[in-house]
């Protein structure tokens, strides 16, 4: 996997936000004949401290070669750091190092412990090894520290990002999973229908064409409601991770009402608070929530009522409430609304509402609903902004 190239940009805010420096790179290649003479030091150290722990030895295990191959890695690191060139193949040789973390299975809180041994082990080994001022040292060692801090910022940003996509990957398949019943039920209701329609044109005589045709039409219809589930199964089993950027929250709901076409009875009504955060969010994902929950909501209404959209901030988030005057939802079924293959409708597929928490949930925020049988119902979604989710 590439590095994002959002964090060839954070790389460089982070390297302001801790000072660093040229001056930094400079001491860092100065202190380099003295710490590398040492490397095998203290890749031994690092290692038969992992033989200790029973986590860390458990994912490395005992093969030999595979130990081997992970001591030269670990010593070509230590010679990365300390080489003074940080430029982006650098920044994607670090990158890699925490894909590899989820790849075997090992929990970041080791590879943060780890890194304060080597840092223990790096200043043990300069303090004793210099020859200069104490002054020098000092920042030296600063130095240093600085450049460990960035090392594991990256490889912690790229654990995070491998381990939520592999976490969203799993939760998916575990909600397929819990819905193949319920599909095989969609899917039966409009088979069973056709192998009637169809029994009936092979077996029946001197069928009548009105009577050709209603059983044709039949078919149609039920072919075409089990594509519309196979569909919705397919879009909600595929999505995909959001690609994040800033997104106006009253642009983004205007936007999708020039999708919709809306009933001439449906009044729409906006409170979008002015000068709000722009959201983070991935657009074209962000699209098909509202859509979903505006359709929802004209159909609760039965095309006949008032669509109430409404923006703010609160806490560093950002709210878009979706509220309708329809005919509410039953106490009995509001938790279970989000559930896949549920559904109110008659002739619902029960995905819709499933899709939209998935993609709430993966932009890191929340959705919540709230209703009253005869007197409308309000669906509340909170999205971080994207001043907060950069940094």
């Amino acid at each position: 996997m590439p590095i994002p190239d959002r964090l060839v940009g954070r790389f460089a805010d982070l390297q302001r936000y801790v000072g660093w420096s040229e001056a930094d790179v400079g001491r860092i290649r100065a202190a380099a004949p003295l710490v590398s003479p040492h490397f095998v030091e203290l890749v031994n150290d690092f290692y038969r401290e992992i033989e200790k722990h029973d986590a860390t030895r458990t994912v490395i295990g005992g093969d030999a070669v595979l130990i081997a191959r992970l001591r030269k890695s670990l010593e070509a690191w230590l010679a990365e750091l300390f080489a003074g060139i940080y430029d982006v193949e650098y920044l994607q040789r670090r990158w890699r190092v925490g894909l590899r973390h989820v790849e075997i299975g090992l929990d970041q809180v080791y590879t943060n412990a780890a890194l304060s041994r080597l840092r223990v082990s790096i200043v043990r080994i300069l303090t004793r090894e210099w020859k200069t001022s104490n002054d020098e040292l000092a920042e030296t060692l600063a130095s240093v520290m600085r450049l460990l801090d960035l090392d594991l910022a990256i490889i912690e940003d790229a654990y995070q990002a491998e381990f939520v996509e592999r976490q969203q990957r799993n939760d998916r398949l575990a909600a397929i999973g819990q819905m193949g019943g319920g599909v095989a039920h969609e899917l039966r209701n409009p088979l069973n229908v056709i192998k009637t329609s169809v029994y009936f044109l092979l077996n029946a005589k001197n069928t009548s064409p009105e009577k050709l045709r209603e059983h044709l039409e039949r078919i149609e219809r039920q072919v075409g409601l089990a594509d519309k589930v196979i569909t919705a199964l397919n879009e909600f089993a595929r999505l995909p991770a959001p690609k994040v950027m800033p997104i106006d929250a009253a642009r983004l709901l205007k936007d999708v009402l020039e999708t919709l076409t809306l009933p001439d009875a449906v009044n729409v009504t906006q409170n979008c608070r002015p000068g709000i955060a722009p959201l983070a969010g991935d657009a074209a994902q962000l699209l098909v929530v509202f859509s979903n929950l505006i359709r929802n909501a004209i159909e609760a209404m039965a095309d006949a009522g008032t669509l109430q959209l409404s923006t703010g901030e609160v806490d560093g988030q950002i709210f878009i409430e979706v509220a309708d005057t329809g005919h509410g939802i039953a106490p009995e079924n509001l938790g279970k609304v989000f559930e896949p293959l549920f559904s109110t409708k008659t002739r619902g597929i029960g995905l819709g509402l499933a899709i939209v928490r998935t993609i709430v949930k993966n932009h890191r925020g929340t959705i919540h609903v709230t209703s009253q049988k005869g007197q409308g119902t309000q669906f509340m979604v909170k999205l971080p902004a994207h001043s907060s989710a950069a940094t």
